[in-house]
């Protein structure tokens, strides 16, 4: 109320003509000036209802939110433009529902993890620090995420993109869905396209359709210095939603409290976590053992190996997350980080008896709805491996369809003994949890007899 008609009162001021010369040599126009002005703040005073306000109110006025999503967006906006229009409400008005308001609630969750990790790399590396919403619109926060295509991890990289940044994927890990690793490489990709755009959402773009696609549409707009909005209309449908599903989730989690968001809070949520760099190749269990946690926090926090172990040597130290360690575990800790087994062979049991190694080439029959991205995050390989393997030269695959894959994890059989049980055969192997073992050998529950032949993974 108050603002408001200070406001309406300033153009009535303004209306108000002074001669420059009757001010200055007439001091009876000056005192008739005066006494109107003087007569005017009467009159408006006279219309003001004067609250008395504690410090804490008035802080909260002058905490400035504007009224419109526009306003909003332009109050927001820092290094990437944030274009209101009707594609972007559109966004808005399906992030503002209430089933997709508990998403966002959920993302926020998962951001209190993660986008601390993307904002020192990219206050790092001179990367917009709003871009790191877009890792929500690629992946949902999710670092084992595989789309249709086999992009992979949060940052969803492809395959032959990621080896072009530097990611390494091997039989051991995937930095794709490394946080780290990920973004630093992303922070890369992003900065090259902006020596080649100079516009951050035509990188943007970029990151969903790839460069030559952007190229070409600059080229049918026939503009030379065109903005994303310009060349829109010759980008790929995908890439059409892409930038104001950004710019709309940026607005979303900007505003989160005027939209009622909260972020989830979620119960085996770690706040604190340490890294240690590892010089040997040693298992998730026996890390686990020495803190004496569940192997499940390990490989949470570790998303990019894919066996389980930290295959690291004094050439190539591997990075390992930890919550932080209480410092009665350090010798522990310290005593298996720093084991004589420098090999993974400590987990083969081949040798014992009874058990053999199982053989690693299957065949998989394509069941109706599954793509090459479903396969290949299944078995623990890559689309462009499911790919080399049955000559496939495009991602198109039928329902009935046989595959050979080489799965890159080994299996022994392991034949159960009086009085063992799968949590006791699990501790004992280390690098299979129970539930892998029952998926493994298809067991709904957890009962086994003696003479029973299970499958376990050793890698």
């Amino acid at each position: 109320m108050v603002v408001s008609v200070v406001l309406c009162a300033h153009p009535a001021f303004s209306k108000t003509t002074f001669s420059t010369d009757s001010l200055s040599a007439d001091t009876t126009a000056k005192n008739s000036d005066d006494n109107y002005i003087s007569a005017r703040l009467d009159l408006i005073a006279d219309h003001i209802n004067f609250v008395d306000l504690d410090e804490h109110e008035i802080s909260q006025i002058f905490e400035f939110v504007p009224a419109t999503v526009e306003g909003r967006l332009a109050y927001l906006q820092k290094a990437v433009p944030l274009t209101y229009n009707e594609q972007v409400q559109a966004y808005i008005d399906v992030y503002s529902t209430d089933r997709y308001k508990r998403y966002l609630s959920n993302m926020m969750g998962l951001g209190k993890y993660y986008f601390p990790i993307y904002e020192r790399i990219f206050a790092e590396t001179g990367v917009p620090d709003e871009i790191k919403y877009l890792s929500i619109v690629e992946s949902a926060l999710n670092p084992h995420a595989v789309s249709r295509v086999g992009a992979t991890g949060l940052w969803q990289f492809m395959f032959t993109t990621a080896r072009m940044y530097n990611l390494t994927m091997d039989s051991y890990i995937d930095e794709r869905k490394d946080p780290v690793a990920a973004s630093y490489a992303a922070a890369t990709y992003f900065l090259d396209a902006y020596k080649e755009f100079g516009d951050w959402l035509l990188v943007i773009a970029s990151y969903n359709c790839g460069t030559g696609n952007v190229m070409r549409a600059i080229q049918r707009s026939g503009l030379s210095d065109p903005d994303y909005w310009a060349i829109s209309p010759y980008l790929p449908r995908e890439t059409r939603k892409y930038v104001p599903a950004f710019i709309a989730m940026t607005y979303m989690l900007g505003y989160y409290e005027e939209h009622g968001i909260m972020p989830t809070v979620s119960e085996n949520a770690i706040d604190t976590t340490e890294v240690v760099w590892v010089q040997k190749f040693v298992p998730f269990g026996g890390i686990a053992q020495a803190l004496d946690i569940d192997e499940g926090i390990i490989k949470t926090l570790n998303p990019a190996y894919k066996r389980a172990v930290v295959n690291g040597t004094p050439e190539s130290p591997r990075r390992l997350v930890l919550p932080q360690v209480p410092p009665e575990a350090y010798s522990a800790l310290y005593g298996v980080l720093n084991s004589t087994v420098e090999t993974p062979k400590v987990l083969n049991a081949t040798h014992d008896a009874g058990i053999k190694r199982a053989n690693p080439s299957i065949t998989h029959r394509v069941r109706k709805g599954e793509t090459l991205g479903v396969i290949a995050q299944r078995y623990q390989v890559t689309v462009q491996d499911l790919r080399a393997w049955n000559n496939i030269k495009k991602n198109v695959i039928v329902p009935g369809q046989q595959l050979r894959v080489h799965s890159s994890t080994s299996y022994i059989t392991y034949r159960v003994k009086k009085g063992d049980t799968l949590s006791e055969i699990a501790k004992r192997h280390r690098t299979a949890s129970v539930s892998e073992i029952k998926a493994a050998n298809g067991l709904s529950g957890n009962q086994i007899k003696p003479g029973m032949t299970l499958k376990i993974k050793v890698n």
